[in-house]
């Protein structure tokens, strides 16, 4: 004991002081550098609003002291720490056990497997070396390493200790224990040089004869037959299919649900569910020639008409629920029982969020002004309370209704997979994990501790926002998820695994640190907070193996060289955008400079698309939006020349251009077929893994879907294909442009490789 270094509690001299030791011990970084190199020093007062944020009292220097007493005495006097996530494929990982005193006694370690069988072994802690040592108050804490047992099974696991003498018990304690992978799943045709590309669609957008003026589930069968049998592509990209409020302009976006366990049920194809066609009243209500008029409007609309779609939906599918509830439910049928399976397999979430769609659904019809659950009548905005089970008891058709709907879009999501699949796609359908989540909607409402109030999230200055951007949601509770095991993290990763062969996680660098803006302040204002990354991303690799899911970490913007690092030890794909893609004099990277485990792409839904970008119409579109004043408009048509100038001369000098072709941008007013030609090839050359191109950009659409700063000064997320999913294989236009990029695929060795005999 007289060699082990004792830590001991010493209360901070200042104020400032305290507030940068508190704010180290809960992960705010006290400085960050930009994009641009700049070094931002965070000011006390946003340090200390970050920590009251967090539940860390910072009034004064004795509230302070006593905070930071009391987490040292907290961090001592447990055991163990209350989740253990380690990887069970390197060397054996080791634990830390802390215990008052120094017993000379036994430690009985027991590990309840997930499979239902235990691991059990002793230590005799006298024969081990103290590692560390601590003075809490008048106790000592000691602390030893522990190795654990090797070639533990991957999954999720109960780790018990309980250390005794002849004489009494010392210490009980018991933890969660995560076994991870220490790399994600990567698709047998990716391994060794394997290449791969795919097609991204906004489903909403996707037009078809058949569908009520919305994507569906059942259109992504018309755009697998295309995708693999025109394009020679491997995966349909999807924005997220997350649950949302349908109502426009404010909830339309994907990237900011309501819930993102749950999809959204506007993409069911509501005359292939099963109950719809039995039910006499729903295919009564089907033919009457009000109901197929309204089908027409929708279907001919030039834009999404979110809430009109799902409103006549909903009234069809509440006609062939009536009829399942009197013909299956009553009954106890073989579909009753499949429904109550899915229904216990969903446990608290499922409930939850129905719970909340029924509320949500007869509030709002009682009282159109209420529109946010932080406006309902106070005893419902708490999920746990008499009145919020009380509703629930009484309405349970209404929460059945919802729970019903969330199956019914598993059963058709699942059955689009499969069919994929039959296609011969390699990778499937490719999901995206929003970031975001509505701080009016579900999951706020139903699992408030896991966020913080009182800051919101965003990012820092960089070219893109020169200010700062504010996406106005709540962070997560880190140390909230880490108490509780993080289950609710692990239920995000594996709900939105389902279904798919690949995950686009979106800004991936949350794993590692986010950045938080305090209530009151600006965007560039905030500062960061690390997480616990080598948590978070232990269980997301553990997740995609067990589903047999590639990984696609979108890290744009601000990265720090480690992130890059981690992820590609970790086996996650980078995204490398085109646009982005230069070197430090601005000069766009050749083909050969893109990395091997990366997802090269031509743009995001944020971005112009190719031929928007040759033409500068996001620039004229922002400028419309009041966006861009008139010098900054002008200032950003003569940078967007000159980028255009760089990319011609690279494209020149790879030879992807014929020698007549203009060199000068100027000279060339839109994206030409061989432009467009060109830049394909390009993206397709690199040897990235995978290769994604938006719909838009593979038909030469200048219209982007989503323009970032606007809600009702741009129609975000509503935009339609300019092409049906049968228009696909009978315009020339498009089959000229899906024979040039089959092409490419198959010159760089991308083709959907072909379907092994049975």
């Amino acid at each position: 004991m007289s060699e082990t270094k004792t830590a001991f509690f010493h209360p901070a001299q200042t104020y400032d002081e305290a507030v940068d030791r508190a704010s180290v011990l809960h992960g705010i970084q006290l400085e960050y550098w930009d994009i641009f190199g700049k070094r931002h020093v965070i000011s006390t007062e946003v340090k200390a609003a970050i920590l009251r944020a967090v539940g860390v009292p910072a009034g004064s220097l004795e509230e302070l002291n006593r905070a930071l007493e009391k987490q040292f005495d907290r961090d001592w006097a447990r055991p163990l720490p209350p989740t253990l996530v380690v990887a069970g494929d390197t060397e054996p990982a080791e634990m830390e056990l802390r215990l008052r005193d120094a017993p000379a006694a036994s430690a009985r370690f027991t590990i309840d497997l997930e499979d239902g069988r235990q691991v059990t072994w002793t230590v005799c802690l006298a024969q081990l070396p103290v590692r560390a040592a601590a003075v809490v108050g008048s106790d000592q804490f000691v602390a030893w390493r522990i190795a654990l047992p090797p070639e533990l099974p991957l999954g999720y696991h109960a780790l018990r200790v309980a250390v005794t003498d002849e004489e009494r018990t010392w210490g009980e304690c018991t933890s969660r224990l995560i076994v991870c992978p220490s790399r994600a799943y990567v698709p047998e045709a990716l391994r060794d040089h394997g290449c791969l590309a795919g097609v991204a669609f906004h489903l909403p957008g996707v037009r078809s004869h058949r569908n009520w003026g919305c994507g569906d589930f059942t259109d992504l069968r018309a755009l697998a037959d295309w995708v693999v049998e025109e394009a020679g592509a491997s995966f349909i990209a999807l924005n997220p299919l997350h649950a949302i409020a349908n109502r426009a302009p404010y909830n339309t976006s994907p990237y900011l649900p309501t819930s993102v366990f749950f999809r959204n049920p506007l993409y069911l194809d509501v005359p292939a569910v099963e109950d719809v066609q039995a039910s006499p009243r729903a295919q009564a209500a089907l033919a009457r020639p009000a109901v197929r008029d309204k089908i027409e409007q929708l279907r001919g609309s030039e834009h999404v008409e979110y809430e009109r779609v799902y409103a006549l939906k909903l009234s069809i599918l509440k006609l062939g629920f009536a009829h399942f509830l009197r013909q299956e439910w009553k009954k106890g049928t073989e579909r009753a029982r499949l429904f109550r399976e899915y229904i216990d397999s969903q446990s608290l979430l499922l409930e939850q969020f129905a719970v909340y769609c029924a509320l949500d659904e007869y509030l709002h019809r009682r009282d159109p002004s209420l529109w946010v659950w932080p406006d309902w009548p106070a005893p419902y905005r708490d999920p746990d309370s008499d009145a919020t089970r009380a509703f629930a008891r009484r309405h349970w058709r209404s929460v059945l209704f919802h729970q019903y709907l969330q199956w019914q879009a598993d059963l058709q999501l699942g059955a689009a997979e499969a069919y994929v699949r039959r296609k011969g796609m390699a990778i499937g359908l490719y999901h995206d994990l929003a970031l975001a989540t509505d701080r009016c909607g579900s999951d706020l409402w139903a699992y408030r501790s896991f966020f913080v109030d009182g800051c919101r999230v965003g990012s820092p200055p960089d070219d893109f926002s020169p200010d700062g951007q504010d996406w106005a949601f709540p962070p997560p509770n880190s140390r909230r998820h880490w108490e509780t095991g993080y289950e609710l993290f692990r239920d995000t990763i594996r709900k939105n695994c389902r279904h798919g062969g690949a995950l686009r996680i979106d800004h991936v660098m949350r794993f590692f640190r986010l950045f938080w803006i305090p209530d009151g302040q600006p965007a560039a204002a905030g500062t960061y907070l690390l997480d616990r990354a080598n948590d978070l991303l232990g269980i997301l690799l553990l997740e995609s193996v067990r589903n047999r899911v590639l990984l696609v970490g979108e890290d744009l913007g601000t990265v720090e060289p480690h992130v890059r690092k981690t992820l590609e030890a970790r086996g996650v794909l980078s995204y490398r955008l085109f646009y982005f893609e230069k070197h430090p004099d601005g000069k766009f990277l050749p083909p050969r400079a893109y990395p091997r485990q990366a997802l090269v792409c031509s743009t995001t839904h944020d971005l112009p698309t190719l031929a928007g970008f040759w033409l500068g119409r996001d620039i004229e579109v922002r400028r419309e939006a009041g966006l861009l004043a008139g010098d900054a408009a002008e200032q950003a048509f003569a940078q967007r020349r000159e980028e255009k100038q760089k990319m011609l001369d690279l494209l020149h000098s790879l030879k992807l251009l014929p020698r007549h072709y203009p060199r000068h941008a100027d000279h060339i007013g839109e994206l030409s077929p061989e432009l467009h030609h060109a830049v394909l090839g390009l993206l397709a050359s690199t040897p990235s893994m995978l290769m994604a191109l938006n719909q838009e950009d593979l038909t030469r659409e200048p219209e982007q879907q989503n323009l970032p700063g606007t809600t009702w000064q741009h129609p975000n997320w509503r935009r339609k294909m300019r092409f049906t999913v049968e228009e696909l294989r009978t315009d020339r236009m498009v089959r000229d442009c899906s024979r040039r990029f089959r092409d490419w695929l198959e010159r760089s060795g991308r083709l959907n490789p072909p379907p092994r005999p049975q």
